[in-house]
Formats: structure tokens, C-alpha cells, sequence
């Protein structure tokens, strides 16, 4: 980490020239018209297909910033996250950050690891590892399900509606951002419910820093990485529903819940990949998404362990947690 002050640098942002942030929406109505449609094709499809195509790594340096060179915390000039902001933040704007490189590859982003660290008379006082969430620019994004995720999201410009229903550039670097802004916003919203969600640190543009989930710098397996004893799977399964209960109560679906975007930290379930969590009462078929959300976990616990797992009772128990469904 130590490096001269003359030798770090700002960190670069994939902001396209287009910088959203949550505060820019209304609160009253954000909740309500800023979550996702679906059609029924986006709820028939085989979300194993999708996982197959990302790709974890140990942190790898071969793309992102140059890892040998520290830069400045932009955490002051960012987008930040609810109050009351976790102890373990670094919010001194002395501290830098160094990117250990990408650890997961997936069709519309990346995530990388990156250690922030305030370094006090060359010895650190206080550092976090940050899981970096950077959404693609246009010519590297594979959208797969743009038109159920637009029809959900209100824009006010006529020409940035036209954009993103064409799907030209301009177009998909808006969506990009509008999936940045969304995840943080709802993260945001779900951590503060108490849910088991990574705590959003931090949005500039399309990159999203979030809490990393694991231990110094090895992150957290994937459920569907596990392979649990039957106590093991029924306490997992136990709080997967009180996560799942939690969204609904706030209102919301995940959306595209599978074992795959599902962390295991010290046995406790946290849930990631929220760019596409669903207003239940909102949006039309967001129920639709609740179902499939249940008959994919529970089809995975029953698999693995959890014999009381069952989709139609799960999906009952969250049906009663929405408000005014």
C-alpha cells in the first residue's frame, strides 16, 4: 500500500458522461415506479442458463485499474450510503484505494476487489475491503433482458426514452447507469429494513461500491457452491425465508433468486444481484417474479438437504408480509 502522495492518482469512472444518482428521483413515488416489469417470457427462463455465462476469479489484475497504483478515496464525492454509515467505512478523504483486480465476470458487469485504507504517518488506521460493482460500456454489454426492465423504469427525456428503446449507445450506457442507480437504491432501502444485503458504500456513474462479504479479501462462497450437512441446509433455508419475508415486507421480489446470488458468510445467507429487485404492487407481474423467485430456492433447498422446503408455502407466507396486497 505505501506509495508517495505525488504517485496516486483519482480514480477513473466508466461514467459515459452521464452521472445518476438516487437523489435525483422523487422519494414519494421512487419505490412504486422505478422497479422492474417482466413479460412472461423473462419469467419462464432458465436462470441456470444465465449463471453459466459469469465467471468467478481470485482477484485477478488483468483488467480495471492498474492495482499497483493507489488512488484517492472518492468517497466525497460520491452518491453515499444511508445513515447510520457502518463503523468499518473508510470516509477520510486522505485514504486511497488500491484494486486487487476482478473476481467475477458476468454479461452486463464486472466486480473487482479493492482495499481502502487510511494510511496515518505511513501506518494504516483504519482499512475495508469494497466488492466494486462496474457496469460495462456499450460496446461490451450483453443485455439479456432490456425490455422487461424498461417498461418498469420512469424517464423523464423524451430523447433518452427513444435511446434506450432503440438500444443505440447513448441508449445502453443510460440503462447501464439506470441498473447502477437502481441496485444502490434498493440496496440502500433494504439494508436499512434490516435485510441481509451488502451495505452500499458508494455510486459514481455505473460503478457501484459496495460491502465485501468474507474475509480478508477471500470472498464468500456461493450457496450454490455448498454442499450442506441437513442441519446446515434447513438453518440456511430457515433464513432465506426471514430474507425473503423482509423484502416482501419492504414491498419487494428479488427478482432473479437462485443459488448462484446467494452468499454464504459464516453460515448466514446475504443476498446480492438486486438490479432487478421487483415492486410487488407496482409492477404487473411482479408476483409472477415472486413465485419464480420461490420455486428456484426452494427447489435448490429441497435438493440439498431441506426436505420442508416448499415453493407454494413460502410463496404463501411472503404473500401475507406485502403491503397492500
Amino acid at each position: 500500500m505505501a506509495a508517495s502522495g505525488s504517485s496516486k492518482r483519482r480514480r477513473r469512472f466508466d461514467d459515459d458522461g452521464w452521472t445518476p444518482s438516487p437523489t435525483d428521483h422523487d422519494h414519494d413515488d421512487h419505490d412504486h415506479q422505478d422497479r422492474d416489469h417482466v413479460d412472461d417470457h423473462d419469467c419462464d427462463h432458465d436462470r441456470d442458463r444465465d449463471h453459466d455465462h459469469d465467471h468467478d476469479h481470485g482477484a485477478t489484475s488483468d483488467d480495471g485499474p492498474d492495482p499497483d497504483e493507489p488512488a484517492w478515496s472518492s468517497y466525497r464525492d460520491a452518491s453515499r450510503g444511508p445513515e447510520p454509515v457502518p463503523a468499518w467505512v473508510v470516509t477520510d478523504p486522505r485514504a486511497t484505494d488500491v484494486d486487487h483486480g476482478v473476481l467475477k465476470t458476468g454479461k452486463e458487469a464486472d466486480v473487482s476487489l479493492v482495499e481502502r485504507t487510511l494510511d496515518v504517518e505511513g501506518e494504516p488506521v483504519h482499512r475495508s475491503w469494497l466488492a466494486v460493482k462496474r457496469y460495462r460500456s456499450a460496446e461490451h454489454r450483453m443485455f439479456h433482458r432490456d425490455a422487461g426492465y424498461l417498461e418498469g423504469r420512469r424517464v423523464r427525456k423524451s430523447r433518452e426514452m427513444r435511446a434506450m428503446a432503440t438500444r443505440t449507445d447513448f441508449g445502453r450506457d443510460l440503462i447501464a447507469g439506470q441498473r447502477a442507480a437502481a441496485e444502490f437504491a434498493v440496496l440502500g432501502r433494504l439494508w436499512s429494513a434490516g435485510a441481509a444485503v451488502p451495505y452500499p458504500v458508494q455510486l459514481i456513474g455505473t460503478e457501484l461500491m459496495m460491502e465485501f462479504v468474507g474475509h480478508d479479501g477471500v470472498a464468500a462462497p456461493r450457496l450454490a457452491q455448498l454442499r450442506p450437512d441437513r442441519r446446515l441446509a434447513r438453518n440456511l433455508y430457515d433464513q432465506m425465508r426471514e430474507v425473503l419475508r423482509q423484502l416482501a415486507d419492504a414491498g419487494y421480489a428479488h427478482g432473479d433468486l437462485s443459488a448462484y446470488n446467494t452468499l454464504v458468510h459464516d453460515d448466514r445467507i446475504v443476498l446480492i444481484d438486486l438490479p432487478q429487485a421487483v415492486d410487488l404492487v407496482g409492477n404487473p407481474q411482479g408476483f409472477a417474479y415472486l413465485r419464480r423467485d420461490c420455486e428456484n430456492i426452494c427447489t435448490w433447498f429441497a435438493a440439498h438437504g431441506a426436505p420442508h422446503a416448499d415453493a407454494t408455502d413460502l410463496e404463501a407466507e411472503l404473500l401475507r408480509s406485502v403491503p397492500g396486497a
